[in-house]
């Protein structure tokens, strides 16, 4: 990680309204009595003006992977092409390797949510120099996580 990186597990006050917003909404959307929200949940037409920056992402157990289920279009724009349907290790060559990769297996196994503000030269074209991400595991029985909700916003060198 480098200096200037930040990798918490909710998202600071100072992180983007944007990313402050789907987390508040992805907080309101529990289950009564506890749990974790599932995908049935979730309604799109509540976080509208988010949709462009908001991606999910299918698990897959034994071995973890993750796979893009839906990006939004500012993902498209930022990449050259739309990576729906494609595991994040095939997409993003040093995805292993990253700095917020252990926040995925958290995400994953322990339900936790990850928040990431920094550079991102494993996950991002050349001309991108940083990257804001929050990661929102989603449960469809509230406990065993199935699906990310997630924003990524990216910065223009």
């Amino acid at each position: 990680m480098s200096a200037g990186d930040e990798l918490t597990e909710a998202p600071p006050a100072s992180a983007d309204r944007r990313v402050l917003q789907l987390f508040g909404y992805w907080k309101s959307i529990h289950p009564p009595g506890g749990g974790l929200p599932g995908r049935q949940q979730l309604d799109p037409a509540a976080i509208a003006a988010l949709l462009p920056f908001v991606w999910l992402a299918d698990i897959q157990r034994e071995p973890l992977r993750f796979r893009y289920r839906l990006l939004g279009t500012e993902h498209a724009r930022v990449f050259g092409r739309d990576y729906t349907g494609h595991w994040l290790d095939e997409t993003h060559v040093n995805f292993y390797a990253s700095p917020g990769y252990p926040q995925y297996v958290a995400a994953a196994e322990q339900g936790r949510v990850g928040y990431r503000r920094g550079h991102s030269l494993a996950m991002l074209p050349m001309d991108y120099r940083s990257i804001e991400r929050l990661l929102l595991p989603l449960a469809q029985d509230g406990k065993a996580v199935d699906m990310l909700l997630a924003i990524s916003l990216y910065e223009r060198r």
